[in-house]
């Protein structure tokens, strides 16, 4: 693939300025989304230095303390929208988070990719990042719509089914629309990079069985602790 110049990915973000100017005649929150902006390429500027040097390593450990921080970061931006902040729901979050998301990871990386070393930091790190993102939006999901509903007087087995049902929307409709209505940004990027299309759809097919399975039993784990701590009150 080409190297993007400076100057021509600054264009990309006219749209945004436009945008941002509507928000702020509109009085909407334009400086949190200038902010968001902002971040977000800081972020990504540092990520990319940061996965260089992660890239090369050779230390199993640092990876290894990579994907725990992962999970614990995920499982603190899921607590982010929950009313009881504490301990207890943290490390429900965090399992809830971490074993399916582990499990998947190993599934994928030693059965699927086989790969030489079993932490291949190119292939174990963004293949994680995948996985504990896409189960930290789904349990966030569940775990709003059970709040919502079990507060309502909703009993846990219809708040339980409701909350799965809803938090699995955008699963499904990522399933049915990849293809059809969407190239999902791991297979384009392969395009983009040459590989053959084939190639490209079987790695995607991984991807979207390996974000549902562990997004759904994260979802599934997260119900289940809470309806223990549900009835330990």
């Amino acid at each position: 693939m080409q190297t993007i110049p400076i100057l021509e990915l600054s264009i990309v973000f006219i749209p945004t300025i436009f945008l941002l100017g509507v928000m702020f005649r509109w009085r909407l929150k334009a400086f949190i989304g200038l902010y968001a902006n902002v971040r977000m390429l800081l972020q990504l500027l540092l990520v990319g230095y940061f996965l260089t040097y992660i890239f090369e390593t050779n230390q199993p450990v640092i990876i290894v303390f990579l994907i725990a921080l992962m999970i614990a970061v995920s499982a603190w931006i899921a607590l982010r929208s929950f009313d009881a902040k504490n301990v207890k729901t943290y490390f429900i979050f965090v399992i809830s988070i971490g074993v399916p998301g582990l499990i998947l990871l190993g599934l994928v990386t030693q059965f699927v990719l086989q790969m030489q070393k079993w932490f291949e930091p190119s292939l174990v790190v963004p293949i994680a990042g995948m996985i504990f993102a896409n189960s930290m939006n789904t349990v966030s999901l569940a775990a709003e719509r059970f709040e919502s509903e079990f507060n309502r007087g909703e009993d846990y087995i219809n708040a339980r089914r409701i909350a799965l049902d809803a938090s699995l929307i955008p699963q499904i409709n990522s399933l049915f629309a990849v293809g059809l209505v969407a190239l999902p940004g791991m297979m384009t990027g392969q395009i983009l990079s040459g590989v053959d299309p084939i190639i490209a759809v079987r790695y995607q097919i991984m991807v979207m069985w390996m974000t549902f399975g562990s997004g759904g039993l994260a979802a599934v784990l997260y119900l289940i602790l809470r309806m223990r701590s549900v009835s330990h009150k």
